[in-house]
């Protein structure tokens, strides 16, 4: 396994979703930071980050997620993650990202509950 990650920006209307893949540690979550940060420049105020091909997060990644989402709120915007394993939900419970960003199941009840466009 790498350690890079790579993350794919998917924009639907005012909102975006960051697909993830691989090891979010400190790179990987300045990586994932900058595409967020670009997005919100934007305009997006509605933010996914769909975590399926992310196995693990060390607590560098988790501290620059919660900067990610310290900045939407400043901006008045929402974030949620998606897809994410057992043992990175409960790292994210435990951590307290949980209290300022929903956790979906998977990226459709994500999108729904957050108003965004249907899939097409």
């Amino acid at each position: 396994m790498t350690d890079d990650l790579k993350v794919t920006v998917q924009r639907k209307g005012d909102a975006a979703v960051l697909y993830t893949r691989g090891y979010i540690n400190n790179l990987g979550g300045e990586e994932i930071a900058s595409r967020a940060y670009e997005l919100m420049d934007d305009g997006i105020r509605t933010l996914i980050l769909n975590l399926r091909e992310t196995k693990i997060v060390n607590s560098i990644g988790i501290s620059i997620l919660i900067e990610v989402i310290e900045k939407m709120t400043e901006k008045e915007g929402q974030i949620a993650f998606c897809c994410l394993t057992p043992v990175i939900q409960k790292t994210f419970q435990i951590m307290g990202l949980a209290q300022y960003a929903k956790i979906y199941p998977d990226e459709e009840s994500a999108a729904q509950e957050l108003g965004l466009p249907a899939a097409s």
